[in-house]
């Protein structure tokens, strides 16, 4: 039995390896798209985004950041085995996850509606659509992982697994809060 236990930690520690390879490759595909952003503005005024950002992105940024605290209240319920604030806790993580996703596309249609389009002669504006739809992806990877938590503890499944998956779930929503973070504050200082 014991040597199930060893065997299944090393198996979850090589699991949450793997999620920060992830996070680190997802780091540089972002440094990537906003270096191309620099190179390809390069200065140039006529290449700016020459558009307001939507308010609908600092919503968007005030319910991750909302959504991150309760993936940690989540995950201190899970250390302390209280399964039902763990399970209401990663309930108002998912829900907050989806209004960030709604209040991202009420952005794009606000640029949609000012003149800003994915496709068109200004190459910045559609680079405002590629940062917010590659996070919108991760968005996605980071709710999957929160519904496999939620299952985990639905089903209440052994405590190491369980703590185990609500921490993977939350360095990776807190890794997508920190990136939708800096992606604004970026787009923000190039509009």
């Amino acid at each position: 039995m014991e040597n199930l236990q060893v065997e299944d930690r090393l198996n979850l520690k090589a699991k949450k390896f793997l999620m920060w390879l992830f996070i680190i490759a997802s780091f540089m595909m972002f440094a990537a798209l906003t270096s191309g952003f620099i190179v390809y503005t390069e200065g140039n005024a006529e290449r700016g985004i020459k558009v307001l950002l939507p308010k609908a992105f600092m919503y968007s940024s005030v319910i991750i950041i909302l959504s991150s605290i309760t993936a940690h209240m989540a995950y201190l319920s899970a250390k302390g085995l209280q399964l039902g604030k763990q399970k209401l806790y990663i309930l108002l993580t998912i829900l907050l996850g989806i209004a960030f996703f709604y209040s991202q596309f009420q952005a794009w249609q606000a640029l949609y509606n000012s003149g800003a389009y994915f496709v068109n002669y200004n190459a910045s504006q559609s680079f405002i659509y590629v940062f917010s739809g590659a996070h919108l992806l991760h968005v996605i990877v980071g709710l999957f992982f929160l519904i496999y938590a939620l299952i985990g503890a639905i089903r209440t499944i052994p405590q190491v697994r369980n703590v185990f998956r609500m921490e993977v779930a939350s360095i990776f929503w807190h890794f997508l809060d920190i990136l939708w973070i800096y992606l604004y504050v970026f787009l923000l200082l190039n509009q």
